[in-house]
């Protein structure tokens, strides 16, 4: 991983958006795949073998069976996904594991279950994912990290360049930021990141 955690996290299921981040500076992976554990399996061996030589960090959304066949770094879970803990169980105590929170006491909770970082959000209105619960704000994902100091907090939903200097996080995490120009969507994060 490195010295410092990568602060954009590129969420993608488009090899193509892989291979325009993968070896950029400060960026991970994370594969998200809706349909299938198939589907999410092809797509991150894929994304290891690209990412892997260029020392980009590879995640699986969700899917801790599948991360740990594709020999990705790591997982991402969700609120309805298997708890941080199990997922460092299945895991082992070397891979990246985040999770899904939207207020202090979830985050804490992930963090003493071994959370390597967190998610925050929705932070803006966003349309990029179905059901997601009103923004947060900014002030409430400023308050979610100050509650786990040490843990980098990412934050997500409806991220954009412009949006990034009202956040004080470590990091974002976006899809359709990345969409139709990963490389150059980098290279405006890592101009507006503290």
């Amino acid at each position: 991983m490195g010295t410092a955690f990568p602060r954009i996290h590129v969420i993608t299921d488009d090899i193509d958006v892989v291979r325009g981040v993968a070896g950029l500076p400060d960026v991970a992976v994370q594969i998200r795949v809706k349909s299938n554990d198939a589907a999410a399996y092809a797509l991150a061996v894929a994304a290891v073998a690209v990412c892997r030589p260029a020392g980009t960090i590879v995640l699986v959304n969700d899917r801790v069976g599948v991360a740990l066949a594709a020999g990705a770094d790591g997982v991402h879970l969700g609120a309805d996904d298997l708890p941080v803990a199990a997922g460092r169980r299945v895991l082992g105590s070397s891979a990246i594991i985040g999770a899904t929170c939207r207020d202090a006491g979830t985050a804490r909770a992930a963090a003493d279950a071994g959370a390597s970082y967190l998610g925050v959000g929705p932070a803006f209105p966003t349309s990029t994912k179905d059901g997601l619960p009103p923004p947060l704000g900014p002030a409430a994902i400023a308050a979610v990290a100050d509650a786990v100091p040490g843990i980098p907090v990412l934050a997500i939903g409806g991220i954009t360049a412009e949006r990034v200097p009202q956040l004080a996080v470590h990091g974002i995490a976006a899809v359709s930021a990345f969409a139709a120009d990963p490389k150059g969507a980098v290279a405006e994060f890592l101009a507006v990141l503290p």
